[in-house]
């Protein structure tokens, strides 16, 4: 009975709680003054910091992620000349490095490693954490710029990204993060400068357990849908996820902001009504995803290779469902052990764009791009001028969005294909092998950062072209909603009229809906088809790879 009502409770505090969260974010994103925030003021500027343009907004953001990403990039290439290394722990390879510090400055979390392996407590807890919050909060700064940019009219000049991200940072992030961080404490989640443990395993042979500072990355990794784990297995490993609290609290930490996020850009646009029809769009997308996961494992019951017994099935199923649709990568089960339908249903989830709730901030701004474009669609259609929020649409915007959709599908499928001809990275066979591949790419471009287990990235090539790909993921959208967003307000605001086309509508979601399983459906149907679709059908025949 209790298993039952696990996901309609779920579901029911995220509906609760996300629109008086985003409530709270809108009021701190745009309030004019805020606490201590006056020494962050005298720090870069002799006064209130000046709002800037759309390339002046994208100029800070590109420097900030490249001292970032040079600062982190250094800490694990050299972790072995550094403090807190107990294990002796060699700095990574060039190409490692590289990797994993793209994949934390673009809130992807990608891990070619093993965490407690590879990783010293220095690395992890001043190297990986900070980005943690950082790349979220981008996240977040970069919606409200979009945000202000709708409402605005005839103006050039939206926000300053320094003060957005200060404030997503330090009165948002950090304290949602230290009370989830006490929470998980107190389920036991370790927080550790110990000396790892020397032991004997129950084969007799001598065993080292690694301590550490954990709870307080675990915490912010959910919470700001990174999903880079301490360990090598993520949230299925005990000290991580020891009880099914901690498995619920980490669990709604994927989903809640996210979701928040869309109420952040309702209250800022002020169209509560449009983002209730966003939310229940993603929200749709949602449950038919994890319907599809949850059936076709109540239908595959032997799989429970890669799974921990310690979770039902629903759960289980559902922090799959919630990884992939908000772009957090964290896991309680291994993905590759999960029916070929299931699997599949992971693997869309992340071509879409992380758009189903989607990452901090991100989600809804990408969701913004199919906005435009279902707005564009509809105008044509009907014979309308294409408008959103009284700003017309024209070649700019629709170039721009559907560069910032195409963009990663690309790499996505690109990627596929150079990586099958090298024959580099995955252990299966026939469309299994495809799907494994496939998923590490979608989860690359969609800033996603879990794998299908049996997926080896570490080479070359794959820590190259992934991180390539989460490049692309990252910044082709952010470019595509500033530039979008910016020219939208440099237009002057028309009077919506009853030949306007209503954004608060069960038509409008319902379009929404439509435009994005089609647009996607089409550019990767006839790979699913080969890979996750193909596999389940040859299943049923007795047929396994």
């Amino acid at each position: 009975m209790v298993e039952l009502l696990y996901f309609p409770f779920y579901i029911g505090l995220l509906i609760l709680v996300s629109p008086f969260v985003g409530y709270y974010m809108a009021f701190v994103l745009n309030a004019k003054v805020l606490p201590l925030e006056s020494i962050f003021h005298r720090f870069l500027y002799s006064g209130d910091p000046p709002p800037q343009t759309p390339k002046q907004y994208l100029n800070s953001m590109v420097v900030f992620h490249f001292l970032g990403g040079v600062i982190l990039f250094v800490i694990l290439r050299y972790q072995n000349f550094l403090p807190m290394n107990s294990l002796g722990i060699s700095g990574m390879d060039w190409d490692l490095a590289l990797n994993t510090a793209i994949s934390f400055i673009t809130n992807t979390n990608w891990q070619a490693y093993s965490g407690e392996s590879q990783l010293s407590n220095f690395s992890q807890m001043a190297g990986l954490t900070p980005q943690n919050f950082l790349s979220a909060g981008v996240g977040i700064s970069v919606l409200t710029f979009v945000s202000r940019s709708i409402v605005s009219s005839s103006t050039t000049k939206f926000g300053n990204f320094w003060q957005d991200l200060f404030r997503s940072t330090f009165y948002i992030l950090l304290p949602i993060s230290f009370f989830v961080a006490i929470l998980l404490l107190g389920q036991g989640v370790i927080q550790s400068f110990q000396e790892p443990i020397q032991t004997l395993g129950i084969d007799g042979l001598s065993q080292t357990i690694p301590l550490g500072p954990a709870a307080s990355q675990i915490a912010i990794k959910q919470i700001g849908t990174n999903g880079g784990g301490f360990f090598g297995v993520n949230s299925a490993h005990p000290f991580e996820n020891p009880t099914p609290v901690s498995n619920f609290i980490q669990m709604f930490s994927i989903l809640f902001l996210p979701a928040s996020c869309v109420f952040l850009y309702g209250k800022i646009t002020n169209s509560f009504r449009h983002a209730w029809v966003i939310f229940f769009v993603m929200l749709a997308f949602f449950i038919l995803g994890f319907v599809g996961v949850y059936d076709s494992e109540w239908n595959h019951a032997g799989f429970w290779e890669g799974k921990e017994t310690r979770f039902t099935l629903t759960e289980s199923t559902l922090w799959l469902s919630s990884t992939t649709a908000a772009s957090n990568g964290s896991v309680n089960s291994m993905h590759d052990s999960y029916s070929p339908l299931a699997g599949g249903v992971a693997i869309f989830q992340m071509m879409l764009g992380e758009i189903i709730f989607g990452g901090v901030g991100s989600g809804m701004y990408g969701m913004f791009l199919f906005l435009i474009l279902t707005v564009f669609l509809s105008g044509l259609m009907t014979g309308r001028t294409p408008e959103y929020f009284g700003k017309k649409i024209g070649s700019f915007e629709i170039k721009w969005t559907l560069f910032g959709i195409l963009a990663p599908t690309v790499c996505i499928l690109v990627g596929t294909t150079i990586t099958i001809f090298l024959d580099s990275g995955y252990t299966a066979k026939g469309p299994h092998a495809l799907s494994q591949i496939l998923y590490a790419y979608s989860s690359a471009a969609g800033n996603n950062g879990s794998a299908f287990a049996g997926f080896s990235a570490d080479s070359y090539w794959g820590n190259l072209s992934l991180g390539f790909s989460m490049l692309v993921g990252r910044f082709s959208v952010i470019y595509a909603v500033v530039f979008v967003a910016g020219s939208l307000g440099g237009k002057v605001t028309t009077k919506s009229s009853d030949g306007n086309f209503k954004l608060d509508t069960l038509l409008f979601g319902t379009l929404v809906f439509s435009v994005i399983l089609i647009v996607c459906g089409l550019s990767f149907f006839p790979v699913l088809a080969l890979g996750p679709i193909l596999e389940q059908l040859l299943i049923g025949k007795g047929i396994f790879f």
